[in-house]
Order: structure tokens, then C-alpha cells, then sequence
């Protein structure tokens, strides 16, 4: 970050403007929102084009406690086109040209430099704007296969960022944009005494029925449950935990998530990418269960790319039914828990974020 400051002047930032795209999901905008704290700390102005629909508005529409993280927001009529029958996949491919054009009109109006996308549906009429006002485009990929929209953009944009080693011409890896309280509470976990169970804000029905099958036997090893369980099951976990007779930590959703892994020293998580880095950050070990509906399945290549370097357990839902309790645990237990939790800090540094924009200004737009 010393080296930017020291290469650019005043002048030079003045000149620059980038337009973060995309978003529909809180994965892809928690990427948008620590792309816009980048620029922000690095002095640069930035805009942001997302859509009418998903939770783009909700994250940075006006009103919204980030909405002043960019100079403008502005939200486009864009529509997916996955999973839709031929006619509505047409209709919709119209929406994205019809939002391209004004895509491409903003762009000019804002004199936008450098054009960034994090993916979802949102981020395409703001892509494909940039084609036609010839300005750079770049990529990043959060999982460790390319989504649809960004599959759709590669062969087009000047580079692609990710944390994953994807096989894709022109990738730059770069650590995964993550809070720095990850880091900040980061330690090298040696035993364990605390065991959290992460089925995310919405909850994950494997890891709840999970969780309880190991309650008995981790209660009477003394370990500590802490258990986010998501709205739905919320109050049907709690009573089988006080059924059981067992004292759990037990929450729907908490913001606080640095400290409830800092004080852990095993989690059992699903294995989307924010999450997977986050603990990576932590130096938490974990046991990962991917969604199996994920979109090409990349929860479970997310988490294939930790355990194939031992820094992680990896099992389906379908495999998971298929072991019991005490094979289950005898593995956690067994797992290296010291090197796994240095090996796992290894992989990621802070300021991924200020990494992506300063390869971007790398190149300028002609």
C-alpha cells in the first residue's frame, strides 16, 4: 500500500474513478463493500452499479448505512437468465442489453477508468458497458470455479483475480478480501475445548442434525457447543438441545462472528468462500459440508482445495449419514489441529482487497 501512495500523486488519483459491479447475494456484496473500503482507504473515488432486484439496494441504496461508500450507486433493470425456460431467458437477455446501454452511458458520464466485477446477474449490464466504451474490465472469482456471469466475461476481461488456482488464462491470485478482525484475533489452536457448528444467517439442516447426533458425546467430553443454527430451526434446535439435557450456546445469526471464532478451536461449517477464508484468516480448523445444490457445486471444490493441501476434513451430507458419531469425532480429534491453524494463516494475508486495486491500476485505460 506504501508502494502506491510513493507512485502516485494527487493528480493521479484525481484522475482515476472505478466502478465496482455486480452483486445479487451477500457473498458477492460483501466483496463490493471491501473493494469500495480499499479505494476509499487508497484515496480512490469509485462507483457502484448493481440491480433492482437481490439485496443490492439493501446493501448500498440510498439510505443504507454503506451507501457513502461511492460517489453514486446506481441500480439497473438487470434480470438472471440461469434457470429460465427459453422465453423468459429472451426477455431477460433483453433487459441486460437495454441496462447495458445505460450501463455504458454512466460509465461515460462518470468518466470511469477501471471497471471491476464480483459477479451475480447484476454485474452484467455494467460488463458488458465496459466493452463498449472500450474501458478495462476485470474479474473476480470468490470460489474455486468460475460462476456463470464470470464465465460468460473471461474471454473478454483484462484480468481475473481469485483465491482459488482456477484454469483460466490470465489469473492473478490474490488473497480473499477478508475483515481484518479475522486477523487480528487469529491463534494457533492445540486442542480442543470449544466446537462451533455454522450452517450460516439462513441455517443448514445437515449441520443441525449433525450437531445433535455429537452433542451427547462432545457434552461428555466437556466441550463447549456453540451453534448458529439460522431463523428457521432456531427454536426447534434449542428444545432438542434442552431435551438432551445439554447446555449449548445456541443463536439464529450473531454479528459478532470474529470473536465467536477466535474463541473456538474447531468449527463445522458449510464451505462457501467468504466463510472458508474467514476461518482461514482465523487459523480455525474445520470440517467442512458443502451445499449440494451449490451452483456447479463449488462449495465442495471450495473445500477440496484445503483438503487436498491437509488443511481440512471434507465430507457430503451423503457421506456424513453414512458414519457414525464415533468415527466422526475420533477424526476431529485426530486432526493436527497445531500445524493445520498455522498452515491455514499461511495461505491468506491481510489487505486482499488493497492488493486487487492496486494490480487494477496497474493498467489505464487508453
Amino acid at each position: 500500500m506504501a508502494e502506491l501512495e510513493d507512485d502516485m500523486t494527487k493528480e493521479d488519483k484525481n484522475n482515476i474513478k472505478i466502478c465496482i459491479a455486480g452483486g445479487g447475494t451477500g457473498g458477492h456484496l460483501s466483496i463490493v463493500k471491501a473493494l469500495a473500503l480499499a479505494c476509499r482507504r487508497l484515496g480512490i473515488k469509485c462507483i457502484y452499479i448493481g440491480s433492482t432486484i437481490g439485496q443490492d439496494r439493501a446493501w448500498f441504496g440510498e439510505g443504507s448505512k454503506d451507501n457513502r461508500l461511492f460517489s453514486k450507486a446506481y441500480f439497473l433493470d438487470s434480470k438472471p437468465v440461469v434457470g429460465r425456460n427459453i422465453i423468459i431467458k429472451l426477455l431477460n437477455l433483453l433487459f441486460i442489453l437495454k441496462a447495458s446501454l445505460r450501463a455504458r452511458k454512466i460509465l461515460k458520464k462518470e468518466n470511469v477508468t477501471h471497471v471491476i466485477s464480483v459477479g451475480g446477474f447484476s454485474s452484467a449490464p455494467a460488463s458488458f458497458g465496459a466493452f463498449m466504451y472500450k474501458c478495462p474490465l476485470f474479474l473476480h472469482e470468490q470460489n474455486s470455479i468460475l460462476g456463470q456471469a464470470n464465465g460468460v466475461l473471461a474471454k473478454k476481461a483484462l484480468r481475473i483475480f481469485s483465491s482459488f488456482p482456477l484454469n483460466v488464462p490470465d489469473l492473478i491470485e490474490t488473497s480473499y478480501p477478508v475483515k481484518v478482525e479475522f486477523f487480528q484475533s487469529a491463534r494457533v489452536r492445540t486442542d480442543i475445548k470449544t466446537i462451533l457448528f455454522l450452517g450460516g444467517s439462513q441455517g443448514a439442516r445437515a449441520i443441525n442434525n449433525l450437531a445433535l447426533r455429537l452433542a451427547p458425546l462432545l457434552d461428555s467430553k466437556g466441550i463447549k457447543i456453540l451453534h448458529q443454527t439460522g431463523k428457521l430451526e432456531y427454536e426447534k434446535i434449542k428444545d432438542a438441545y434442552s431435551d438432551l439435557g445439554i447446555k449449548a450456546e445456541v443463536f439464529d445469526f450473531r454479528s459478532d462472528m470474529p470473536d465467536l471464532m477466535a474463541s473456538s478451536d474447531f468449527a463445522i461449517s458449510r464451505s462457501g468462500a467468504s466463510t472458508l477464508w474467514e476461518l482461514s484468516a482465523n487459523g480455525l480448523p474445520a470440517l467442512f459440508v458443502p451445499y449440494p445444490y451449490a451452483a456447479k457445486n463449488h462449495q465442495f471444490f471450495n473445500a477440496k482445495f484445503l483438503e487436498s493441501k491437509n488443511l481440512a476434513l471434507l465430507y457430503t451430507e451423503s457421506e456424513l449419514a453414512e458414519k457414525s458419531e464415533d468415527s466422526i469425532l475420533e477424526e476431529i480429534f485426530n486432526f493436527p489441529l497445531k500445524e493445520v491453524s498455522e498452515g491455514l494463516q499461511g495461505l491468506i494475508k491481510s489487505e486482499g482487497a488493497e492488493e486487487i486495486v492496486e494490480k487494477m491500476l496497474d493498467y489505464k485505460k487508453v
